[in-house]
This record gives structure tokens, C-alpha cells and sequence, in this order.
């Protein structure tokens, strides 16, 4: 059970995979320097991390009503939100943060 104030992993996930299908627009916000790059989708604001391989993890998200979590809320191996993307939503998703 998550505490409250904290976004759930599906509940992000979501958010993703809406991009992914063209539901939602994804906006880049920033491109840093270490890999992470943060996006908008629907009012939600993520930070990604991208290396050499693709889209890594969600580093953190906060959505609208600002509930958040991040790495901290998803330490354990499959909790991370883009742990749930399947392979072409991963795809879709890296295509779209590549520019």
C-alpha cells in the first residue's frame, strides 16, 4: 500500500505508455548532461534516465496534485515504471526522447 503523496508505479507507468500510444503528447522540458531528461505528459512531469543502451529508468515522477515518488519508492527490481513498458513501447518512447 503506497502512502499517501506517493505516485504508484502503475499510476506512472500509465503515463508512459499513453505517450508511447500517441494518447498524450510527451514534451522534453530539459536534456542533462548525466542521461536524465525530464518530460511533460499531461501535466505530469517525469525524469527519465537514457544511456547508452536506451531508456533506463524513471527516475522520478510528480503528477498534478503533487504526489510524487522515485527511485527511493521503486528500489526493488520490477517496481520501476519502466519496468512495465513492453519492448515497443520502450521503442516508441526512446524514438520520441531522441528527437
Amino acid at each position: 500500500m503506497n502512502r499517501p503523496g506517493t505516485v504508484n508505479t502503475r499510476a506512472a507507468y500509465q503515463r508512459l505508455r499513453d505517450a508511447a500510444l500517441g494518447v498524450h503528447p510527451l514534451h522534453i522540458t530539459a536534456q542533462r548532461a548525466e542521461g536524465l531528461v525530464d518530460v511533460l505528459i499531461e501535466g505530469w512531469q517525469l525524469t527519465l534516465a537514457v544511456d547508452a543502451e536506451g531508456l533506463a529508468q524513471c527516475v522520478q515522477c510528480v503528477a498534478p496534485n503533487g504526489d510524487q515518488a522515485g527511485l527511493e519508492d521503486w528500489h526493488r527490481y520490477g517496481t520501476n515504471p519502466t519496468d512495465l513498458l513492453s519492448l515497443w513501447e520502450r521503442t516508441q518512447l526512446e524514438t520520441r526522447l531522441a528527437g
